[in-house]
Order: C-alpha cells, then sequence, then structure tokens
C-alpha cells in the first residue's frame, strides 16, 4: 500500500510539475516568447491553425481529472492503477521537458522527448485497453477518455513537432514542401485510420478530425495541402462514426455499467 501511495503522490505532482511549466511559457514567458509565437515563427504546413491549441484546455482538465480519481483512498489497489504503474506521471515528466526544451529553442532534443511521451502514451492506452470492460459509465471519462484525447493530440504534435526541428536545423523542401507536407499528412491519416479501425477510439478519431480540419483552414491557401488534410478528417470522421455504430449496435455504449 506505500507504493501505491507514492504513486498516487508521483502521479499527482508530475501533473501539477506539468501544469506549472505550461502557465510559466504563457505568462512569463519563458525563454522569452510564448509557446505559439515559438510555433508560429515555423512554417512548414502541417501545423494547425492557432485555435486548434485551445484543446490542452480540454487535455489538461481530463488529466486533472484523471490525477484526483487515481489518487482518491478507495482507488488505491485498483488493478487498472497499479497496471499503468509508474507510466502516467512519466508522461507529465516527459511534457514537462519538453516545454522547457521548446522554451528555450533546443529544438533537437524535443524531439527524442515528445517520441518518448508518445511511446508512454501508447503504453498507457494498450494497458488501459486490457480494462476495458471495466472502464464504462464515469470511470471511462476519468480513467481511459484523458489517455485517448492526449494520445490523439500527440500523434499530431510529434509530425509537427519533427517538421519544426527540420526547418530549425535548415533542411528545407524548397518548392516541393507542399508535396512532402501532403505524404506526412497521409501518413498520419493512415496511422489514425488503423488505430480508430482496430480500437474503436472515438475520443482519440475526433481529436485527429480537430487538428486535421485546422491544417486545412490554416493552409486553405495551399489546395494540395489543405485538400489532404480535409480529405483525411473526413476519412477519419467516417470511421469514428461506424466505430460508435457498431458499439451502439453491440450494445457496448459508453456510459452504461460499471461505476467509477
Amino acid at each position: 500500500m506505500r507504493s501505491d501511495t507514492r504513486r498516487q503522490t508521483v502521479t499527482v505532482a508530475a501533473f501539477l510539475l506539468t501544469i506549472s511549466l505550461n502557465a510559466a511559457a504563457i505568462a512569463i514567458p519563458l525563454g522569452g516568447q510564448a509557446t505559439n509565437v515559438i510555433s508560429d515563427s515555423f512554417h512548414v504546413y502541417v501545423i494547425p491553425a492557432g485555435y486548434v491549441f485551445s484543446i490542452w484546455g480540454l487535455i489538461y482538465t481530463l488529466l486533472g481529472a484523471f490525477s484526483v480519481w487515481q489518487a482518491l483512498p478507495r482507488n488505491r489497489e485498483r488493478d487498472v492503477l497499479r497496471d499503468l504503474g509508474w507510466l502516467p506521471a512519466l508522461s507529465g515528466v516527459l511534457n514537462s521537458l519538453w516545454i522547457v526544451l521548446f522554451q528555450y529553442r533546443v529544438f533537437v532534443l524535443t524531439v527524442p522527448v515528445i517520441a518518448a511521451l508518445l511511446i508512454t502514451l501508447i503504453a498507457i492506452h494498450f494497458r488501459l485497453w486490457r480494462h476495458r470492460g471495466l472502464l464504462r459509465g464515469s470511470a471511462y471519462w476519468l480513467a481511459r477518455a484523458p489517455w485517448s484525447v492526449y494520445l490523439g493530440w500527440i500523434t499530431v504534435a510529434t509530425i509537427a513537432n519533427v517538421a519544426q526541428t527540420g526547418q530549425s536545423l535548415g533542411i528545407d523542401a524548397g518548392g516541393a514542401a507542399p508535396a512532402v507536407a501532403a505524404v506526412v499528412l497521409m501518413v498520419g491519416i493512415a496511422i489514425a485510420a488503423r488505430f480508430v479501425g482496430r480500437f474503436g477510439d472515438a475520443a482519440y478519431g475526433w481529436v485527429i478530425v480537430w487538428a486535421y480540419v485546422g491544417v486545412a483552414v490554416k493552409e486553405a491557401g495551399t489546395a494540395l495541402v489543405a485538400g489532404t488534410a480535409l480529405v483525411g478528417a473526413l476519412l477519419v470522421a467516417g470511421l469514428v462514426v461506424a466505430a460508435m455504430l457498431r458499439r451502439r449496435a453491440s450494445g457496448g455504449v459508453a456510459g452504461t455499467a460499471a461505476p467509477a
């Protein structure tokens, strides 16, 4: 039980660290410029419009709810949380490290950090998937949904981060940039389609749709990029709707069974 309590405490601390650094990056700001200003200094065709980044508010709200839920005494010995172990805390540490590196423009190191974060979130997803039958109703929103939304966004953010880092290192596709961006977007679509098709994860899929529509909006003047992003968004949206209909038909509607 002592190890369970330590895990709960460290998970909350890691979340608070992430929130604090994120606030500092905007308010102080760390490194001299706010995160959105640094991001906007790049034009790599795969970064969504500014309004899309408001999703961080939803992500941090959901992660905050998870952090509180997992810290409740009644959940201390819950199997799903023991299975997750220290991975949620690790994700907070990696997110915090990424913020510091990005704010101080150490872009080349942000890539392995965000890749490690992506891998951590994938591991969390697979462990939660093993307990999906018990994570319904409020437990779904408190345990599974936060990490599905987070994973969806970091899938997109990893693509953008790699592109930004390449530009910061002087790697420029020149006139082929829109074509390269379209290919990169198609790779992202293929990954998302496979993920939604395999797991039927609507929360993950809607985040991809949100981000890709944002790319289409920002790059409306670049037909190849905007068209690819919009088609991808429609494809993933169709897969999400199909997955939701299948789940409803089979009686596995989120919101029923198992209390939190």
